[in-house]
């Protein structure tokens, strides 16, 4: 399969999992968001790295529900005025615009329970029930997620190195990456012998995805992005982009990109995986 059978797979998943339509406000704020577009990224990753261990992609599809679940809430609340105070996402009116403030707030808490209501109720065994419960909460909580968007917060309009630039985009955007990939992988026989470098490449992907994404917010207009381009050096956010410049930042891109080739070298099934991460290196949104 490729990013677009994956991305119409996991549409359909999310809207049957997500609450009927016409029942109410929240209810239109959460499938709102959650239907809003989007690359289906982490979803995708999680089917890659299944398909490649022989895993039936149904046995997965809750993960990858739940996944775009929590993304789905982290960028209802990134977006709030609290936060970066962004009107646009995803080509549309972010959720706090369109709903309120208190609906989108609501919107996000529902989404991030829903996320482990559906993975409770996944068809895999207690024990990988558990373990993408534990993934998944780890990858999005205080260690992962919401901790390095708390540090970044800390960290606007401050002076920081590369070390702590890194800090928190491991926790901020690589945490659900290498959550995705563990998840997806980790149903299948081999995962124990496999695990280290799969977690690996997700680090790496999720310092990379975050560095390309640095690079098109500094280069791409609104529209090819979806959300309000320049936001980051118009907030003083701390980027690969204003800390090293664009030379420096698609070098380091390259050497991330090299240091993933490396990782997946040692997989012993990885055609899945390295047709996607390809993927995500020449996206242009």
């Amino acid at each position: 399969m490729n990013i677009a059978d994956y991305q119409t797979r996991i549409e359909n998943v999310l809207a049957d999992a997500l609450p009927p339509e016409h029942s109410g406000s929240l209810a239109a704020a959460m499938r709102y968001s959650a239907l809003n577009g989007g690359k289906r990224l982490r979803a995708a990753l999680i089917y890659a790295a299944a398909e490649d261990n022989g895993i039936d992609l149904a046995a997965v599809d809750a993960a990858a529900a739940a996944i775009e679940c929590i993304h789905a809430y982290s960028l209802i609340h990134d977006d709030l005025p609290a936060m970066d105070d962004d009107d646009l996402r995803r080509g549309k009116a972010s959720c706090h615009i369109a709903f309120g403030e208190a609906e989108a707030i609501l919107a996000g808490d529902a989404l991030n329970t829903l996320a482990f209501e559906l993975l409770g109720n996944s068809p895999l065994s207690a024990d990988i029930r558990l373990q993408h419960i534990r993934l998944l909460s780890q990858a999005a909580g205080w260690a992962g997620m919401v901790g390095g968007q708390s540090l970044d917060i800390a960290l606007t309009g401050k002076k920081t190195d590369l070390a702590q630039l890194q800090t928190i985009h491991c926790g901020k955007t690589g945490a659900l990456i290498q959550a995705a990939i563990l998840m997806g992988a980790s149903p299948g026989e081999t995962f124990a012998q496999q695990e280290k470098h799969l977690a690996a490449v997700g680090k790496l992907l999720g310092i990379a995805y975050q560095i390309h994404d640095d690079i098109l917010d500094a280069t791409a207009d609104s529209r090819q992005l979806g959300k309000t381009a320049g936001k980051d050096a118009a907030q003083e956010k701390n980027t690969y982009v204003q800390l090293l410049g664009l030379d420096r930042s698609r070098a380091l891109l390259e050497e991330s990109h090299a240091q993933i080739q490396t990782e997946l070298d040692q997989l012993p099934h990885k055609q899945a995986l390295s047709a996607l991460i390809q993927h995500i290196f020449s996206r242009t949104y």
